[in-house]
């Protein structure tokens, strides 16, 4: 006989272990003198993020270099529009650089041109204390041979998932050295916009970042 209770019990049974391993993914690195450091800061700046999606058959090598840049600007533009929403609601207290202005700066210097820079010269050009690095490794589902758009949650199928594993790291211009690493596994429908993937991410590692309020020393 079909036990309805007992099917529940097991269905939130799963849930739970599937949040619990979902939220294990994460791992934070701080420096010593993280807070310290990012007390000075006043301005920062979001480098484009670099974005690795599964190989796939079929797919023309120039088609899936385009839609890598697609997706950087996606989740660079996504990344600051939550950094200024948590700005907005006092919950940070550093300025963010405009991407534009950022993008036009960098491609002046020849950074889209594959031109190495190190994070404290991108510091100086950019006339920030710090930059945001960022690296997103997505996995997207193969339909007649093409990458499912990202956006157009028509194209979204209920049971399949898009896996993302993003690490931001905090490169602090005084001390030329990483002060603040965050990883993390964040899964979503097929068509889930990287609004929505950004915010999973950054939900959890805004508790974790040195810009809060509550983490500011006093002065």
């Amino acid at each position: 006989m079909f036990n309805a209770k007992k099917m529940n019990g097991l269905l939130v049974g799963t849930m739970g272990i599937i949040v619990i391993f979902m939220s294990s993914c994460a791992e934070v690195y701080r420096t010593p003198d993280v807070h310290a450091l990012s007390y000075q800061h006043e301005n920062i700046a979001i480098i484009p993020p670099t974005v690795s999606i599964a190989a796939r058959k079929n797919i023309d090598a120039e088609a899936m270099k385009e839609q890598q840049r697609t997706e950087s600007a996606n989740f660079q533009r996504e990344m600051q529009n939550w950094l200024l929403k948590r700005k907005m609601q006092r919950k940070i207290f550093v300025d963010i650089q405009d991407v534009e202005t950022t993008n036009v700066k960098l491609r002046k210097a020849g950074y889209f041109d594959a031109q190495a820079m190190s994070p404290k010269e991108l510091c100086d050009l950019l006339g920030v204390d710090a930059v945001i690095f960022s690296n997103y490794a997505l996995s997207k589902p193969r339909i007649g041979g093409t990458i499912v758009p990202w956006f157009g949650g028509t194209s979204a199928l209920w049971g399949s998932t898009n896996e993302t594993t993003a690490t931001i790291q905090l490169h602090d211009k005084q001390a030329e050295k990483i002060i603040w690493n965050y990883s993390d596994r964040v899964s979503g429908r097929v068509g889930s916009s990287p609004a929505r993937l950004v915010d999973n991410l950054m939900r959890n590692a805004s508790k974790k970042m040195p810009y809060s309020k509550y983490k500011r020393p006093a002065v």
